[in-house]
């Protein structure tokens, strides 16, 4: 269901057709609580999971309705309404990957809000070279405005300063998200740790856009590290995220 979501944007020619798309899942979620799942193998799938794990309809309801709003398909205003987006698709998918594993936990739940939002941030920032090669520009306005980048920059994929500049910004603020949901680790349950692995692929996502200067369109951005497994297995073995 996820994935599906998560095409939707960039599959449909019309917003009309998106907006139906939505629709139908919402109305399967609705028809899943009220135990009669559609005769559709994602839909059966996920009516499973909600009566095993007794999943909370509102995260499942809150990441249709916020990809809804996403079909129309702008720029994010501010840094805080990117972070909005990013707690209602990315943290909600967290809090029911946490029910999965049986964990009811408010420490837990912060850091999920956190790595959520900064999972969010920057899938918006690695989208960037790809949606810039089709004319569009989601990073927060506020942010491209107070360096004097406009989306003709990215599109057009300027590697000024001040095009840098905005990204460090983000990118910044994503680590300040992860950060803040490592700072609740010594009180989050060993439970917890295998929805929160992300961190891994985020932090490697920083740390190579910081050593390019913050230029979000270098080439080796756009390939993947080999050694994530590795960093995934350490921090399994240490029971950190």
């Amino acid at each position: 269901m996820w994935s599906w979501l998560r095409q939707v944007k960039d599959s449909v020619s019309q917003k009309t057709i998106g907006l139906m798309r939505m629709q139908f899942w919402k109305t399967v979620v609705e028809d899943i609580y009220r135990d009669e799942p559609p005769l559709q193998p994602v839909s059966a799938e996920l009516w499973r999971a909600v009566r095993k794990h007794y999943l909370t309809k509102r995260w499942l309801l809150r990441i249709v309705s916020e990809r809804e709003k996403d079909m129309e398909d702008k720029a994010y205003r501010n840094l805080q309404e990117l972070e909005a987006y990013s707690e209602n698709t990315q943290s909600s998918l967290l809090y029911l990957l946490l029910e999965s594993l049986g964990v009811k936990d408010v420490h837990a739940d912060h850091a999920a809000s956190h790595i959520g939002k900064a999972q969010g941030i920057v899938t918006c920032l690695r989208a960037t070279p790809y949606y810039s090669s089709r004319r569009k520009v989601y990073l927060p306005m506020d942010i491209c405005i107070l360096h004097g980048a406009s989306q003709e920059d990215f599109i057009r994929g300027s590697r000024e300063q001040n095009v840098r500049d905005v990204v460090y910004d983000i990118a910044s603020q994503a680590h300040v998200h992860l950060q803040h949901a490592r700072s609740f680790s010594k009180n989050v349950p060993a439970a917890a740790l295998p929805a929160f692995f992300q961190t891994v692929v985020l932090e490697d996502y920083l740390q190579r856009v910081r050593r390019v200067d913050f230029d979000v369109f270098h080439p080796s951005l756009q390939k993947r590290n080999p050694l994530i497994p590795i960093y995934l297995y350490i921090r399994s073995w240490k029971k950190t995220y």
